[in-house]
């Protein structure tokens, strides 16, 4: 029986793409496929665009009270809310993540859209007093057409992080999901269209980045581009961006160090160092995926960490047991695989794992074992690329400032960690960490009102809590003159 052809949403509508082609999405766990969607191409990109600048400049939307947004965004989480359930399974079941992540990551959105609604309602911008009759003031006002370009691991999450502060602040949006995920996006256009969101003012294309992406960077009617994913694709947008100098939101790759001190908690310091890069399959920017060990406390350190990764569970995602799910996709896991033989080839020492998995069901899915490697040269690739898998790799530290050193010995600097049980210490360390999101003695733990952003080549910009609104919004200032007479400036 064939399976019916998800659409996208442009100006209102569900629509197929105009070349009429489609793509298939697969079960990671399974390798089997699950959906069939169509697939767009620059014309249709370019027809989302249009749509998006005619609802921001002729629709009204932009002029809307914050009141109105704010009551669709609550029907969108409502509604979401309502189908929590089906938005984690189809997740799990598209994206390999075991189901308890999913169904966080189905309230972290719920949230996000209510946190979004409400905080479009509350009193922003400044006055000020100048030198002069004059009352100055600053308001804040939507940026125009939103091109939002989104990553494979967090589908749904990553999504309505876009889409809830840019349709809060009033903007239009184009929304260009991840090809390998788009499932749970389909399914939230759904929620937005039943909700009563205008026509135009979000619309989705499905399709490869080579088109759909390169046209939404690209296009002059776009204003603004938020994108979450690689840090080489970044840079092709931001070229991409500059010839018409757009807006740019860009959280991109890292390379996250964990440091724990021989004074940290060390059974709490070991389960975190596991969570930190073994949660998600690793595929996380965020993922602390370099551990700097102090040197007093390594060998039982390691012992202790290995003897726990190897009995992480590992298996589809729908299973009540599976704490570990497989990679997003062949290729990827292939990537992975590569990067575990590389460090091996280079001289890293692997501590266990490095095997794809295939027994007990799990061959015809990408899985592959939780993979330590002791690495003593920080110029090894291993240390220094994001490899975005299941793969920590261990180094040892012997003074605080070594540790700092090594912690900030890449060109990343998305998040960091700092593990010890003096207070004085974790402070003057993580102030010292070069990264945008930071943690002491806990790892991973985000959060809709705080900032989310890198340093380096970890990005530009921020997303999430009120930096996330702003960052969708123009400053402009107004001066009102109080003394209304001619300005005496020229002679009569």
């Amino acid at each position: 029986m064939s399976m019916p052809i998800k659409q996208m949403f442009i100006d209102g509508e569900w629509v197929y793409s105009q070349k009429q082609e489609t793509f298939p999405v697969l079960n990671p766990a399974t390798g089997e496929t699950i959906a069939i969607v169509t697939k767009g191409g620059r014309e249709d990109a370019q027809r989302a665009i249009t749509a998006a600048r005619r609802a921001f400049d002729e629709s009204g939307w932009a002029q809307t009270h914050a009141r109105q947004r704010a009551d669709i965004l609550y029907r969108v989480a409502d509604l979401l809310e309502q189908r929590a359930d089906e938005f984690a399974q189809v997740d799990t079941q598209n994206n390999g993540k075991p189901l308890r992540e999913s169904t966080y990551d189905v309230a972290d959105a719920v949230n996000q859209f209510r946190y979004y609604a409400g905080l479009c309602t509350k009193p922003n911008g400044q006055t000020y007093d100048v030198p002069d009759d004059i009352q100055a003031l600053v308001v804040r006002e939507p940026i125009g057409v939103v091109g939002a370009i989104t990553c494979w691991n967090y589908p749904l999450v990553m999504n309505a992080q876009k889409l809830a502060p840019a349709l809060a602040a009033g903007n239009t949006i184009v929304i260009k999901p991840a090809d390998l995920t788009p499932l749970t996006t389909i399914m939230l256009f759904e929620c937005l269209q039943e909700a009563g969101l205008p026509a135009g003012v979000a619309n989705l294309v499905t399709g490869p980045g080579s088109e759909v992406g390169d046209e939404i960077s690209k296009n002059e009617l776009v204003d603004k581009v938020a994108f979450t994913g690689g840090t080489d694709t970044g840079i092709a947008i931001m070229k991409n961006a500059a010839d018409t100098v757009k807006k740019l939101s860009l959280e991109l790759g890292g390379k996250s160090p964990n440091i724990v001190f021989a004074d940290a908690d060390f059974e709490t310091a070991v389960d975190y160092a596991l969570y930190a890069i073994f949660a998600n399959q690793g595929e996380v920017c965020s993922a602390g995926s370099r551990l700097i060990l102090e040197e007093a406390i390594y060998d039982r350190f390691l012992d202790r960490l290995v003897e726990r990764a190897q009995k992480i569970v590992v298996g589809n995602g729908m299973g009540e047991e599976t704490e570990m799910g497989p990679l997003i996709s062949e290729s990827h896991m292939n990537r992975v695989l590569s990067y575990i033989q590389l460090g091996i080839d280079e001289g890293a020492k692997l501590l266990c794992g490095g095997n794809r998995l295939m027994e007990n069901g799990l061959e015809k899915g990408f899985f592959i074992e939780p993979t330590i490697l002791e690495a003593t040269d920080s110029s090894l690739r291993i240390v220094q690329e994001e490899i975005f898998g299941p793969v920590l790799i261990v180094q040892k530290f012997q003074t605080e400032e070594e540790a700092i050193r090594l912690a900030n010995g890449t060109k990343f600097g998305l998040a960091g960690a700092v593990f010890t049980n003096d207070g004085a210490k974790a402070q003057r360390v993580i102030r010292k960490l070069r990264a945008g999101i930071t943690w002491i003695n806990t790892y991973h733990p985000t959060f809709n009102e705080a900032p989310w952003g890198g340093y380096k080549q970890s990005g530009i910009g921020r997303e999430l809590g009120t930096f996330g609104y702003e960052a969708y919004t123009e400053v402009k200032q107004i001066n009102i003159n109080l003394q209304v007479k001619p300005s005496g400036w020229f002679r009569k």
